[in-house]
């Protein structure tokens, strides 16, 4: 098969709701292993390893399974989250560190009124807050304080390393993790509604299980905690400030998940000039306009769906959850679609949809064959671009 082409490179897949990043890489690697676009690329591994050193063999992690398609991806979904994950075949995992940092888009939707252990709707119920005071100008006047630099704490219950265990493992035993979470810089580019939905118009639920016991009490504990840190920088004095207008903590949301505290989220990149949400307290209870009733069943919370586009190390249901606190209630994020990462998008000639994979490699085999095809003469392209651009200096 010495003759034949070898397909590598990295291509987008179009990643369904409940599954894992890592279970799209064993789903593509069960069906590629056995294919005719693959054998080449297969066969040429299996003749390389017969032509390594005894030293190297032994090197090798799981030297004894047989050969499969060399697959990794660049930027983890969410089990909750869709849309765009970038996969790389054989030497395309090369250049999977490059989809680290670069830019992408996301549509998630904002549920009020209730936070999660996870900031999101999979998680368990940490606390309520009132919700009735939101409208979408409140939440257009907001987003102003996510958009451009700003500093973000990562999720307090995430998959981070802690002193070698995560997070979510310290609230899990009942314990504080040993250190500070430190804010770190994001940018969010673009930021925008694109659908407002009322009371009562759409299907968007809190969670039914609620958090009990010493792991509520961790995970409160660490909530207010977090909101007791000062932000770093310019704005510390506002937010000083701003934390003695806030409602009391019975009726105030407090910080929180994998894509983590908007506000605070996490990034690699650049400086960032900080922004703390300054939440907007309901309006006081009167006489005639109690804020709670306890006789009939109270409105469904209203819910957003926000457009967003953001860099490295940004959590999507951090947004969600230090959104509510900025609206003075609870937020948390029930839906993620990831539109875009570097150049792949959703749309359909750019994409690889799972159902294609069930289908057969007839259907499969040649839209992976185009893309890796379009792959490999951009990176052509653009080497001999860059050949140019030397010999012109």
């Amino acid at each position: 098969m010495s003759g034949e082409k070898i397909f590598e490179g990295c291509f987008a897949v179009h990643k369904p709701q409940g599954i894992t990043s890592a279970d799209v890489l064993r789903d593509l690697q069960r069906h590629f292993n056995p294919s005719k676009l693959f054998a080449p690329w297969i066969e040429t591994e299996k003749a390389l390893r017969k032509k390594e050193s005894s030293f190297q063999k032994n090197r090798r992690r799981n030297k004894n399974r047989k050969v499969e398609v060399k697959i990794g991806h660049g930027g983890t979904l969410d089990p909750l989250a869709t849309g765009v994950l970038i996969a790389g075949v054989g030497k395309g995992t090369k250049s999977l560190n490059d989809f680290l940092a670069c830019t992408k888009s996301y549509e998630t939707v904002v549920l009020f009124g209730a936070e999660t252990d996870t900031y999101d709707r999979l998680g368990k119920i940490v606390r309520r807050a009132p919700y009735e005071h939101i409208t979408r100008e409140a939440v257009e006047k907001a987003l102003d304080q996510f958009r451009g630099k700003i500093m973000q704490r990562p999720p307090i219950f995430s998959a981070l390393r802690v002193d070698g265990k995560r997070l979510y493992e310290y609230a899990r035993e009942g314990k504080m993790p040993p250190v500070e979470i430190k804010s770190r810089p994001v940018e969010t580019v673009e930021l925008k509604i694109v659908e407002w939905y009322e009371p009562g118009t759409h299907e968007y639920k809190w969670p039914e299980e609620e958090m009990t016991g010493d792991e509520k009490i961790i995970a409160e504990k660490l909530l207010d905690k977090e909101a007791e840190i000062p932000v770093e920088g310019e704005a510390a004095d506002q937010e000083a400030s701003s934390k003695r207008k806030t409602p009391p903590a019975a009726d105030s949301p407090k910080e929180g998940d994998q894509e983590a505290a908007k506000k605070q989220k996490v990034s690699e990149d650049g400086s960032a000039q900080p922004a703390a949400p300054e939440p907007v307290a309901p309006e006081p209870a009167t006489e005639d306009a109690p804020t709670e009733k306890t006789d009939e069943p109270r409105p469904q919370p209203a819910a957003v769906k926000i457009h967003m586009t953001v860099t490295s190390g940004f959590y999507v249901r951090s947004l969600a959850h230090d959104l509510g606190k900025a609206v003075g209630s609870c937020g948390l994020m029930s839906e993620l679609v990831r539109s875009r990462q570097a150049e792949f998008d959703l749309k359909p000639e750019n994409i690889l949809e799972y159902k294609d994979l069930e289908q057969g490699e007839e259907v499969w085999g040649p839209k992976v064959q185009k893309f890796l095809e379009n792959w490999e003469n951009k990176r052509a392209a653009k080497a001999e671009e860059e050949e140019k651009a030397k010999a012109q200096q």
